[in-house]
């Protein structure tokens, strides 16, 4: 089945709180070993925190390729799951099905046998955790990655390897940096309370100048503007602004998809 048909999105209306969030953007114990491991993870799940774009995990592991290629795997989460520091280790979060009122789609950045490590949508940025692999996910992959060259003001969408589309867009001021690494396509928001971008696509990485912008998070996005005199321009809160013909292609493109801000 193709990516673009497969990857389900939900493209929402939100209301006030929630479109100024996307402005950021601008702009345990554990059981006994008889156990079977799944048992215990469910277990822990009441008392752990979601992963999501509004928590903070100080201790989780960091991404160890922070500039690095995947093989476009992806895995959705079809229902709250436990992440943990490493294969068998200690539960320290909760990925819910959901991030945004989007299905959650997770890029794997490394396997082990049942186990897949993710990057998670949660500060601090490069936030990594395990996920089981044989519980309530779905596989699949995408062919597409989405690369910024931060100083060279220029996006290029790649399929397969091969670029589909490259443009130059607006990126973040010197005092509010678009922040670096890699990350992902987290949701897909229809705006309803701003005018700036009528799709805005956030992702799982977030401003390193603002912990919290406009009462959100300071999560950064993909989005568009309505004056053209910003793309070129390092201008922006942290968010990468596009051209409206790049926002078109970028919304088709399945959650979960890598993007690389270098």
């Amino acid at each position: 089945m193709s990516p673009r048909t497969s990857f389900t999105r939900r493209r929402i209306q939100l209301g006030a709180a929630l479109g100024a969030l996307c402005v950021v953007l601008a702009g345990c114990g554990s059981a006994p070993a008889s156990q079977p491991a799944q048992v215990m993870a469910q277990a822990d799940l009441g008392m752990q925190a979601p992963a999501t774009t509004f928590t903070e995990f100080p201790t989780a592991p960091r991404d160890p390729a922070p500039h690095g290629e995947t093989g476009g795997v992806v895995l959705h989460v079809k229902q709250d799951i436990a992440v943990h520091h490493a294969p068998g280790g200690a539960v320290f979060a909760k990925l819910p099905a959901k991030q945004l009122e989007n299905p959650t789609w997770v890029p794997v950045i490394a396997e082990r046998g049942r186990w897949a490590q993710v990057l998670l949508p949660s500060r601090p940025n490069g936030s990594t955790g395990w996920v089981r692999t044989d519980g309530p996910v779905e596989r699949a992959r995408t062919p597409y990655v989405v690369d910024v060259d931060i100083d060279a003001r220029r996006l290029v969408v790649r399929e397969d390897g091969a670029p589909i589309g490259e443009w130059v867009v607006g990126v973040g001021a010197p005092e509010s940096p678009t922040p670096r690494g890699r990350t992902y396509i987290m949701a897909a928001i229809e705006e309803t309370v701003t005018t700036f971008s009528p799709i805005i696509l956030p992702l799982g990485t977030h401003s390193n100048t603002f912990s919290t912008y406009g009462g959100g998070p300071g999560t950064v996005a993909l989005h568009g503007w309505p004056d053209p005199s910003v793309f070129g321009q390092a201008s922006s809160d942290g968010c990468v602004r596009v051209p409206s013909d790049a926002l078109q292609l970028l919304t088709t493109l399945p959650l979960g998809t890598l993007v690389h801000l270098r």
